[in-house]
Protein backbone atom coordinates (compact mmCIF):
# COMPACT_ATOMS: atom_id res chain seq x y z
CA UNK A 1 0.00 0.00 0.00
CA UNK A 2 1.42 3.99 -0.58
CA UNK A 3 2.61 5.44 2.51
CA UNK A 4 0.49 7.24 4.29
CA UNK A 5 1.89 10.53 6.72
CA UNK A 6 -0.60 11.50 9.54
CA UNK A 7 0.45 14.31 12.08
CA UNK A 8 -0.34 12.74 15.61
CA UNK A 9 -1.73 15.21 18.44
CA UNK A 10 -0.09 12.83 20.80
CA UNK A 11 3.32 12.98 19.77
CA UNK A 12 3.00 16.51 18.23
CA UNK A 13 4.51 15.27 14.98
CA UNK A 14 3.64 13.68 11.20
CA UNK A 15 4.23 9.98 11.34
CA UNK A 16 3.82 6.98 9.32
CA UNK A 17 0.76 5.51 9.71
CA UNK A 18 0.80 1.86 10.44
CA UNK A 19 -2.70 -0.14 10.63
CA UNK A 20 -3.66 -2.20 13.36
CA UNK A 21 -5.28 -5.16 11.06
CA UNK A 22 -3.60 -4.83 7.78
CA UNK A 23 -5.87 -3.78 5.33
CA UNK A 24 -8.24 -1.84 7.89
CA UNK A 25 -8.68 0.68 9.65
CA UNK A 26 -10.97 1.71 12.79
CA UNK A 27 -11.94 5.01 13.39
CA UNK A 28 -14.12 6.81 16.28
CA UNK A 29 -14.95 10.71 15.70
CA UNK A 30 -16.44 12.61 18.46
CA UNK A 31 -19.92 13.80 17.37
CA UNK A 32 -22.61 15.91 18.24
CA UNK A 33 -24.25 16.97 21.37
CA UNK A 34 -27.98 16.90 20.31
CA UNK A 35 -29.09 20.09 22.07
CA UNK A 36 -28.79 22.96 19.55
CA UNK A 37 -28.54 23.08 15.92
CA UNK A 38 -24.55 22.69 14.51
CA UNK A 39 -22.52 26.11 13.16
CA UNK A 40 -20.45 25.88 10.31
CA UNK A 41 -17.27 25.28 12.54
CA UNK A 42 -18.75 22.27 14.14
CA UNK A 43 -19.19 20.54 11.09
CA UNK A 44 -15.80 20.78 10.01
CA UNK A 45 -15.36 18.17 12.42
CA UNK A 46 -17.51 15.83 9.58
CA UNK A 47 -15.57 16.77 7.09
CA UNK A 48 -12.62 15.67 8.42
CA UNK A 49 -13.74 12.43 9.17
CA UNK A 50 -15.04 12.02 5.74
CA UNK A 51 -11.17 13.03 4.05
CA UNK A 52 -10.31 10.42 6.19
CA UNK A 53 -12.36 7.74 5.19
CA UNK A 54 -12.46 9.28 1.32
CA UNK A 55 -8.51 8.89 1.99
CA UNK A 56 -8.18 5.49 3.29
CA UNK A 57 -10.68 4.11 0.54
CA UNK A 58 -8.97 5.69 -1.85
CA UNK A 59 -5.92 3.25 -0.32
CA UNK A 60 -7.94 0.21 -0.55
CA UNK A 61 -8.67 0.06 2.93
CA UNK A 62 -11.66 -1.37 4.95
CA UNK A 63 -13.45 1.02 6.67
CA UNK A 64 -14.41 1.17 10.39
CA UNK A 65 -16.25 3.99 11.58
CA UNK A 66 -18.27 5.73 14.51
CA UNK A 67 -19.77 8.94 14.62
CA UNK A 68 -21.31 9.24 18.51
CA UNK A 69 -24.29 10.69 19.11
CA UNK A 70 -24.73 12.48 22.98
CA UNK A 71 -27.81 12.81 23.95
CA UNK A 72 -27.59 12.51 27.64
CA UNK A 73 -25.10 13.73 30.58
CA UNK A 74 -23.23 17.09 28.22
CA UNK A 75 -22.99 19.01 31.57
CA UNK A 76 -22.50 22.99 30.84
CA UNK A 77 -19.07 24.04 32.34
CA UNK A 78 -18.92 25.65 35.81
CA UNK A 79 -15.69 27.77 35.30
CA UNK A 80 -14.13 29.43 32.64
CA UNK A 81 -11.87 26.09 31.58
CA UNK A 82 -14.26 24.17 31.30
CA UNK A 83 -13.20 21.89 33.98
CA UNK A 84 -16.50 21.62 36.04
CA UNK A 85 -19.26 19.02 36.08
CA UNK A 86 -21.62 21.35 38.17
CA UNK A 87 -23.73 22.90 35.28
CA UNK A 88 -26.83 21.62 33.56
CA UNK A 89 -27.50 18.77 31.14
CA UNK A 90 -27.49 21.06 28.44
CA UNK A 91 -30.67 18.79 26.55
CA UNK A 92 -32.67 18.89 29.64
CA UNK A 93 -31.86 22.49 29.70
CA UNK A 94 -33.00 23.37 26.44
CA UNK A 95 -35.81 20.83 26.62
CA UNK A 96 -37.39 22.41 29.96
CA UNK A 97 -36.51 26.50 28.00
CA UNK A 98 -38.57 25.03 25.30
CA UNK A 99 -41.38 23.11 26.80
CA UNK A 100 -40.27 19.58 24.97
CA UNK A 101 -38.85 16.59 26.42
CA UNK A 102 -35.33 15.27 26.19
CA UNK A 103 -36.19 13.17 23.71
CA UNK A 104 -38.05 15.31 21.25
CA UNK A 105 -35.38 17.67 21.03
CA UNK A 106 -32.55 15.11 20.88
CA UNK A 107 -35.02 13.31 17.67
CA UNK A 108 -34.76 16.69 15.90
CA UNK A 109 -31.34 18.28 16.05
CA UNK A 110 -30.02 14.30 15.45
CA UNK A 111 -32.21 14.37 12.34
CA UNK A 112 -30.79 18.21 11.34
CA UNK A 113 -27.20 17.04 12.08
CA UNK A 114 -27.76 13.77 9.64
CA UNK A 115 -29.77 16.60 7.11
CA UNK A 116 -26.51 19.31 7.70
CA UNK A 117 -23.46 16.35 6.85
CA UNK A 118 -25.76 15.22 4.05
CA UNK A 119 -25.65 18.11 2.40
CA UNK A 120 -22.06 18.15 2.79
CA UNK A 121 -21.84 15.13 1.05
CA UNK A 122 -20.20 13.57 4.14
CA UNK A 123 -20.76 9.30 3.62
CA UNK A 124 -22.63 7.76 5.94
CA UNK A 125 -22.31 4.19 4.45
CA UNK A 126 -21.70 1.49 6.53
CA UNK A 127 -20.36 4.05 9.88
CA UNK A 128 -22.34 3.49 12.72
CA UNK A 129 -24.38 6.19 14.90
CA UNK A 130 -24.69 5.19 18.46
CA UNK A 131 -26.41 7.06 20.95
CA UNK A 132 -25.64 7.76 24.81
CA UNK A 133 -28.85 6.93 26.24
CA UNK A 134 -28.75 3.32 24.15
CA UNK A 135 -25.74 2.43 25.76
CA UNK A 136 -26.17 3.20 29.86
CA UNK A 137 -24.96 -0.79 30.67
CA UNK A 138 -21.89 -0.07 28.46
CA UNK A 139 -21.45 2.63 30.95
CA UNK A 140 -22.10 1.74 34.41
CA UNK A 141 -19.80 -1.68 33.86
CA UNK A 142 -16.92 0.72 32.82
CA UNK A 143 -17.76 2.73 36.14
CA UNK A 144 -17.73 -0.78 38.13
CA UNK A 145 -14.49 -2.06 36.80
CA UNK A 146 -12.74 1.82 37.29
CA UNK A 147 -14.30 1.86 41.26
CA UNK A 148 -13.23 -1.59 41.95
CA UNK A 149 -9.69 -0.92 40.98
CA UNK A 150 -9.74 2.53 43.15
CA UNK A 151 -10.16 5.22 40.39
CA UNK A 152 -13.62 6.70 41.72
CA UNK A 153 -14.79 8.09 44.79
CA UNK A 154 -18.15 9.58 45.99
CA UNK A 155 -19.33 12.83 46.10
CA UNK A 156 -22.89 13.77 47.73
CA UNK A 157 -23.61 14.75 43.42
CA UNK A 158 -22.08 11.45 41.81
CA UNK A 159 -19.48 9.55 41.32
CA UNK A 160 -15.67 10.87 40.17
CA UNK A 161 -12.67 9.39 38.76
CA UNK A 162 -9.68 10.73 40.85
CA UNK A 163 -6.85 11.99 37.81
CA UNK A 164 -4.44 11.92 40.69
CA UNK A 165 -4.57 7.94 40.95
CA UNK A 166 -3.34 8.13 36.87
CA UNK A 167 0.16 9.11 36.13
CA UNK A 168 -0.68 10.39 32.38
CA UNK A 169 -3.63 12.69 32.90
CA UNK A 170 -2.48 15.28 31.17
CA UNK A 171 -0.03 13.67 28.07
CA UNK A 172 -2.34 14.24 25.47
CA UNK A 173 -1.46 18.25 24.15
CA UNK A 174 0.95 18.54 26.87
CA UNK A 175 -1.23 19.95 29.45
CA UNK A 176 0.52 22.16 31.81
CA UNK A 177 -1.74 20.19 34.74
CA UNK A 178 0.08 22.66 37.35
CA UNK A 179 -0.57 25.78 35.71
CA UNK A 180 -3.78 25.11 34.94
CA UNK A 181 -4.95 24.50 38.77
CA UNK A 182 -2.87 27.60 39.76
CA UNK A 183 -5.09 29.68 37.10
CA UNK A 184 -8.70 28.24 37.04
CA UNK A 185 -11.36 29.31 39.28
CA UNK A 186 -12.56 26.78 41.26
CA UNK A 187 -16.18 25.78 40.38
CA UNK A 188 -19.31 25.11 42.83
CA UNK A 189 -18.42 21.12 44.08
CA UNK A 190 -16.13 21.85 46.46
CA UNK A 191 -15.77 18.03 47.37
CA UNK A 192 -13.80 17.34 44.48
CA UNK A 193 -10.38 16.29 45.65
CA UNK A 194 -8.65 17.69 42.12
CA UNK A 195 -10.03 20.43 40.18
CA UNK A 196 -9.18 17.95 37.15
CA UNK A 197 -11.27 15.07 38.14
CA UNK A 198 -14.84 14.92 36.40
CA UNK A 199 -17.98 12.87 37.20
CA UNK A 200 -18.12 9.50 35.88
CA UNK A 201 -22.05 9.31 37.28
CA UNK A 202 -24.41 12.15 38.21
CA UNK A 203 -27.23 11.68 41.11
CA UNK A 204 -30.78 13.06 39.94
CA UNK A 205 -31.49 15.93 42.31
CA UNK A 206 -34.13 14.36 44.77
CA UNK A 207 -34.68 17.44 47.06
CA UNK A 208 -38.07 18.63 47.56
CA UNK A 209 -39.03 21.24 44.66
CA UNK A 210 -36.07 20.34 42.19
CA UNK A 211 -36.77 19.53 38.80
CA UNK A 212 -38.10 16.35 37.64
CA UNK A 213 -34.94 14.93 35.01
CA UNK A 214 -36.41 13.29 31.87
CA UNK A 215 -33.43 11.09 31.15
CA UNK A 216 -32.18 9.31 34.47
CA UNK A 217 -31.45 5.55 35.38
CA UNK A 218 -30.54 3.15 38.01
CA UNK A 219 -27.44 2.48 38.92
CA UNK A 220 -25.82 1.08 41.95
CA UNK A 221 -24.94 4.22 43.52
CA UNK A 222 -28.35 5.47 42.57
CA UNK A 223 -30.59 7.33 40.44
CA UNK A 224 -28.90 9.38 38.33
CA UNK A 225 -27.18 10.09 34.93
CA UNK A 226 -23.79 9.15 32.73
CA UNK A 227 -21.18 12.02 32.63
CA UNK A 228 -20.40 13.12 29.44
CA UNK A 229 -17.05 11.57 29.02
CA UNK A 230 -18.13 8.11 30.02
CA UNK A 231 -20.15 7.58 26.81
CA UNK A 232 -17.14 7.93 24.05
CA UNK A 233 -14.75 4.74 26.01
CA UNK A 234 -17.63 2.37 26.24
CA UNK A 235 -19.09 3.09 22.85
CA UNK A 236 -15.55 2.80 21.35
CA UNK A 237 -14.71 -0.37 23.37
CA UNK A 238 -17.94 -1.71 22.30
CA UNK A 239 -17.86 -1.25 18.48
CA UNK A 240 -14.16 -0.56 17.60
CA UNK A 241 -12.19 -2.54 20.80
CA UNK A 242 -10.09 -1.66 23.39
CA UNK A 243 -7.67 -0.07 21.58
CA UNK A 244 -8.35 1.21 17.68
CA UNK A 245 -6.05 3.40 14.54
CA UNK A 246 -7.38 6.74 15.24
CA UNK A 247 -9.68 9.12 16.77
CA UNK A 248 -10.80 12.50 16.14
CA UNK A 249 -12.12 15.46 17.42
CA UNK A 250 -12.11 19.41 17.76
CA UNK A 251 -8.88 21.27 19.23
CA UNK A 252 -11.22 22.54 21.88
CA UNK A 253 -11.74 18.43 22.98
CA UNK A 254 -7.91 18.03 23.48
CA UNK A 255 -7.16 19.53 27.39
CA UNK A 256 -10.58 18.00 29.16
CA UNK A 257 -12.31 15.56 27.02
CA UNK A 258 -10.14 14.08 25.43
CA UNK A 259 -7.59 13.29 28.23
CA UNK A 260 -10.53 12.08 30.18
CA UNK A 261 -11.44 9.27 27.84
CA UNK A 262 -7.74 8.50 27.71
CA UNK A 263 -7.38 8.59 31.58
CA UNK A 264 -10.64 6.50 32.19
CA UNK A 265 -10.10 4.03 28.98
CA UNK A 266 -6.43 3.01 30.07
CA UNK A 267 -7.35 2.52 33.86
CA UNK A 268 -9.67 -0.02 32.33
CA UNK A 269 -8.22 -1.68 29.99
CA UNK A 270 -4.46 -2.20 31.80
CA UNK A 271 -2.56 0.46 29.90
CA UNK A 272 -3.49 -0.57 26.63
CA UNK A 273 -3.66 2.73 24.47
CA UNK A 274 -7.09 4.48 23.69
CA UNK A 275 -5.82 5.03 20.26
CA UNK A 276 -2.77 4.93 17.85
CA UNK A 277 -3.38 8.24 16.72
CA UNK A 278 -4.83 11.13 17.40
CA UNK A 279 -6.01 14.05 15.23
CA UNK A 280 -7.95 17.26 15.72
CA UNK A 281 -9.37 19.81 13.13
CA UNK A 282 -8.54 23.68 13.99
CA UNK A 283 -11.47 26.28 14.87
CA UNK A 284 -13.42 28.05 12.02
CA UNK A 285 -13.22 31.49 13.56
CA UNK A 286 -16.06 33.79 13.58
CA UNK A 287 -15.97 37.37 11.50
CA UNK A 288 -18.43 38.97 14.28
CA UNK A 289 -16.64 42.08 16.03
CA UNK A 290 -17.97 40.87 19.30
CA UNK A 291 -15.74 37.69 19.17
CA UNK A 292 -12.57 36.94 20.07
CA UNK A 293 -12.39 33.26 18.33
CA UNK A 294 -14.12 30.39 17.45
CA UNK A 295 -17.64 30.10 16.80
CA UNK A 296 -19.64 29.83 20.08
CA UNK A 297 -23.23 28.45 20.50
CA UNK A 298 -23.55 29.62 23.73
CA UNK A 299 -22.86 33.15 22.26
CA UNK A 300 -25.09 33.27 20.10
CA UNK A 301 -22.39 34.55 17.34
CA UNK A 302 -22.47 31.28 15.05
CA UNK A 303 -23.93 30.90 11.43
CA UNK A 304 -25.55 27.81 10.60
CA UNK A 305 -25.23 25.59 7.24
CA UNK A 306 -29.10 26.73 6.81
CA UNK A 307 -28.08 30.30 6.84
CA UNK A 308 -25.01 29.86 3.85
CA UNK A 309 -28.09 28.21 2.01
CA UNK A 310 -30.62 30.79 2.32
CA UNK A 311 -27.79 33.08 0.99
CA UNK A 312 -27.30 31.34 -1.74
CA UNK A 313 -24.55 29.63 -1.14
CA UNK A 314 -24.20 25.68 -2.08
CA UNK A 315 -23.19 23.26 0.78
CA UNK A 316 -20.48 21.83 -1.31
CA UNK A 317 -19.35 25.30 -1.70
CA UNK A 318 -18.76 25.45 1.71
CA UNK A 319 -16.93 21.79 2.04
CA UNK A 320 -14.35 23.52 -1.34
CA UNK A 321 -13.82 26.79 1.14
CA UNK A 322 -12.79 23.98 3.93
CA UNK A 323 -10.72 21.68 1.71
CA UNK A 324 -9.10 24.99 0.51
CA UNK A 325 -7.29 24.76 4.20
CA UNK A 326 -4.96 22.04 5.96
CA UNK A 327 -7.43 20.60 8.38
CA UNK A 328 -5.41 21.69 11.59
CA UNK A 329 -5.23 25.19 10.25
CA UNK A 330 -7.60 28.22 11.95
CA UNK A 331 -9.66 30.00 9.10
CA UNK A 332 -11.51 33.02 9.85
CA UNK A 333 -14.76 32.90 8.38
CA UNK A 334 -16.38 35.53 6.28
CA UNK A 335 -19.50 35.73 3.79
CA UNK A 336 -17.29 37.34 1.35
CA UNK A 337 -14.13 34.92 1.69
CA UNK A 338 -16.71 31.45 0.95
CA UNK A 339 -18.52 33.71 -2.02
CA UNK A 340 -14.62 33.95 -3.47
CA UNK A 341 -14.61 30.39 -2.98
CA UNK A 342 -17.86 29.41 -4.47
CA UNK A 343 -17.00 31.69 -7.04
CA UNK A 344 -13.88 29.47 -8.01
CA UNK A 345 -15.47 26.31 -7.46
CA UNK A 346 -18.24 27.36 -10.14
CA UNK A 347 -15.18 28.00 -12.20
CA UNK A 348 -14.21 24.61 -11.96
CA UNK A 349 -17.21 23.30 -12.77
CA UNK A 350 -17.01 25.07 -15.82
CA UNK A 351 -14.13 24.10 -17.06
CA UNK A 352 -15.58 20.32 -16.53
CA UNK A 353 -18.63 21.25 -17.71
CA UNK A 354 -16.55 21.72 -20.99
CA UNK A 355 -14.97 18.52 -20.93
CA UNK A 356 -18.52 16.73 -21.02
CA UNK A 357 -19.70 18.65 -23.86
CA UNK A 358 -16.72 17.78 -26.14
CA UNK A 359 -17.06 15.72 -28.41
CA UNK A 360 -14.50 13.27 -28.19
CA UNK A 361 -16.46 11.81 -24.34
CA UNK A 362 -19.49 9.60 -24.79
CA UNK A 363 -22.43 10.54 -23.58
CA UNK A 364 -23.36 7.30 -21.66
CA UNK A 365 -19.32 8.26 -20.39
CA UNK A 366 -21.11 10.93 -17.89
CA UNK A 367 -24.64 10.58 -18.01
CA UNK A 368 -24.89 8.45 -14.86
CA UNK A 369 -23.20 10.40 -12.15
CA UNK A 370 -23.93 8.15 -9.17
CA UNK A 371 -22.58 4.91 -11.10
CA UNK A 372 -19.14 6.76 -11.90
CA UNK A 373 -19.15 7.49 -8.88
CA UNK A 374 -19.13 4.58 -7.32
CA UNK A 375 -18.00 2.39 -10.21
CA UNK A 376 -14.36 4.46 -11.34
CA UNK A 377 -12.54 3.20 -13.94
CA UNK A 378 -9.01 1.93 -13.37
CA UNK A 379 -6.75 4.17 -14.04
CA UNK A 380 -2.85 3.05 -15.12
CA UNK A 381 -0.29 3.40 -12.25
CA UNK A 382 1.58 6.12 -14.36
CA UNK A 383 -1.00 8.64 -14.83
CA UNK A 384 0.81 11.28 -12.86
CA UNK A 385 -1.74 13.39 -11.78
CA UNK A 386 -3.77 11.14 -9.94
CA UNK A 387 -0.91 9.78 -8.52
CA UNK A 388 0.28 13.65 -7.64
CA UNK A 389 -3.20 13.82 -5.88
CA UNK A 390 -2.80 10.52 -3.99
CA UNK A 391 0.59 11.39 -3.08
CA UNK A 392 -0.71 14.71 -1.76
CA UNK A 393 -4.00 13.71 0.29
CA UNK A 394 -1.89 10.68 1.94
CA UNK A 395 0.32 13.69 3.51
CA UNK A 396 -1.12 14.60 6.07
CA UNK A 397 -4.88 15.19 3.84
CA UNK A 398 -3.14 17.67 1.93
CA UNK A 399 -6.67 18.99 0.14
CA UNK A 400 -5.02 22.40 -1.01
CA UNK A 401 -2.74 21.13 -3.01
CA UNK A 402 -4.65 18.21 -4.18
CA UNK A 403 -6.81 21.37 -5.53
CA UNK A 404 -4.02 22.51 -6.90
CA UNK A 405 -3.30 19.73 -8.72
CA UNK A 406 -7.33 19.31 -9.87
CA UNK A 407 -6.57 22.96 -12.13
CA UNK A 408 -3.26 21.87 -13.24
CA UNK A 409 -4.96 18.68 -14.77
CA UNK A 410 -7.43 20.55 -16.35
CA UNK A 411 -5.29 23.01 -18.03
CA UNK A 412 -2.68 20.21 -19.14
CA UNK A 413 -2.58 20.16 -22.68
CA UNK A 414 -0.79 17.17 -23.01
CA UNK A 415 -3.85 14.97 -21.25
CA UNK A 416 -6.33 14.14 -23.64
CA UNK A 417 -9.90 14.71 -22.84
CA UNK A 418 -10.95 11.29 -22.10
CA UNK A 419 -8.19 10.88 -19.69
CA UNK A 420 -8.53 14.18 -17.94
CA UNK A 421 -11.91 12.97 -17.36
CA UNK A 422 -11.30 9.50 -16.04
CA UNK A 423 -8.87 11.24 -13.74
CA UNK A 424 -11.40 13.43 -12.38
CA UNK A 425 -13.39 10.73 -11.55
CA UNK A 426 -11.30 9.82 -9.09
CA UNK A 427 -10.23 12.97 -7.66
CA UNK A 428 -14.03 13.87 -7.22
CA UNK A 429 -14.68 10.26 -5.50
CA UNK A 430 -11.58 11.70 -3.28
CA UNK A 431 -12.59 15.02 -2.41
CA UNK A 432 -16.53 14.16 -2.12
CA UNK A 433 -17.17 18.00 -4.18
CA UNK A 434 -19.98 16.62 -6.22
CA UNK A 435 -18.27 18.00 -9.52
CA UNK A 436 -19.67 15.73 -11.71
CA UNK A 437 -23.08 16.25 -10.95
CA UNK A 438 -22.88 19.64 -11.02
CA UNK A 439 -20.79 20.14 -14.29
CA UNK A 440 -23.31 17.84 -15.94
CA UNK A 441 -26.20 19.66 -15.01
CA UNK A 442 -24.33 22.83 -16.46
CA UNK A 443 -23.59 20.94 -19.29
CA UNK A 444 -27.39 19.89 -20.14
CA UNK A 445 -28.63 23.58 -18.89
CA UNK A 446 -26.14 25.12 -21.92
CA UNK A 447 -27.34 22.45 -24.38
CA UNK A 448 -31.02 22.98 -23.11
CA UNK A 449 -31.88 26.96 -22.80
CA UNK A 450 -32.24 28.78 -25.72
CA UNK A 451 -31.61 32.61 -25.17
CA UNK A 452 -34.60 33.65 -26.92
CA UNK A 453 -37.16 31.26 -24.97
CA UNK A 454 -36.14 33.34 -21.43
CA UNK A 455 -38.91 35.63 -20.63
CA UNK A 456 -37.18 39.42 -21.12
CA UNK A 457 -38.20 40.01 -17.32
CA UNK A 458 -36.01 37.04 -16.39
CA UNK A 459 -32.87 38.60 -19.09
CA UNK A 460 -33.43 41.92 -17.03
CA UNK A 461 -33.07 40.35 -13.92
CA UNK A 462 -29.84 38.86 -14.44
CA UNK A 463 -28.35 42.16 -16.04
CA UNK A 464 -29.38 43.76 -12.60
CA UNK A 465 -28.19 40.46 -10.91
CA UNK A 466 -24.50 40.87 -12.59
CA UNK A 467 -24.11 44.58 -11.92
CA UNK A 468 -25.25 44.25 -8.17
CA UNK A 469 -22.74 41.29 -8.06
CA UNK A 470 -20.15 43.49 -9.74
CA UNK A 471 -20.90 46.29 -6.88
CA UNK A 472 -20.77 43.58 -4.10
CA UNK A 473 -24.10 44.30 -3.58
CA UNK A 474 -25.03 40.27 -1.73
CA UNK A 475 -28.58 41.52 -0.82
CA UNK A 476 -29.66 42.88 -3.81
CA UNK A 477 -28.04 39.97 -5.61
CA UNK A 478 -29.61 37.36 -2.94
CA UNK A 479 -33.14 38.97 -3.60
CA UNK A 480 -32.83 38.85 -7.63
CA UNK A 481 -31.65 35.16 -7.39
CA UNK A 482 -34.52 34.14 -5.19
CA UNK A 483 -36.82 36.25 -7.48
CA UNK A 484 -35.22 34.27 -11.09
CA UNK A 485 -35.78 31.05 -8.94
CA UNK A 486 -39.24 31.40 -8.22
CA UNK A 487 -39.61 32.16 -12.07
CA UNK A 488 -38.50 28.62 -12.45
CA UNK A 489 -34.68 29.13 -13.35
CA UNK A 490 -31.84 28.71 -11.44
CA UNK A 491 -28.26 30.91 -11.69
CA UNK A 492 -24.91 29.46 -11.49
CA UNK A 493 -22.05 32.08 -11.17
CA UNK A 494 -19.14 30.60 -13.36
CA UNK A 495 -16.16 31.57 -14.89
CA UNK A 496 -17.69 33.34 -17.77
CA UNK A 497 -20.46 34.74 -15.88
CA UNK A 498 -23.90 33.91 -14.84
CA UNK A 499 -24.97 30.77 -16.37
CA UNK A 500 -29.11 29.89 -16.32
CA UNK A 501 -30.81 26.68 -15.57
CA UNK A 502 -34.45 25.75 -16.34
CA UNK A 503 -35.17 24.15 -13.27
Amino acid sequence: MNPIYLHNTMSGKKELFTPIKNGEISMYHCGPTVYNYLHIGNLRAYVLADTLRRMFEANKYTIHQVINITDVGHLTASNDEGLGDDGEDKIEKMAKSSGKTAKEISDYYTQIFFDDISALNVETNGTIFPKASQHIPEQLEMIQVLESSGYTYKTSDGIYFDTSKYAGYGKLGNINLKGLVEGARIGTNDEKRNLTDFALWKFSNTKEGAPERYQEWDSPWGVGFPGWHIECSAMSAKYLGNTFDIHTGGIDHIPVHHNNEIAQSECVHHGQPLTHYWLHNAFVNSDTKDSNGKMSKSKGDFTRLATLIEKGIKPVEYRYWLLQARYNSQIQYSEEAVRASAKGYQNLISHISKLLTNSTIEADTYMNVENILHNVPALDSSTMHWQQVLESINNDLDTPKCIVLLWDLLKDENVSDTDKFQQIQKIDKLLGLDLLKQAKLEAESNKSIDKSDIPENILNQIAERGKARQEKNWALSDELRDKIKNAGYEVLDGESGQTLRKI
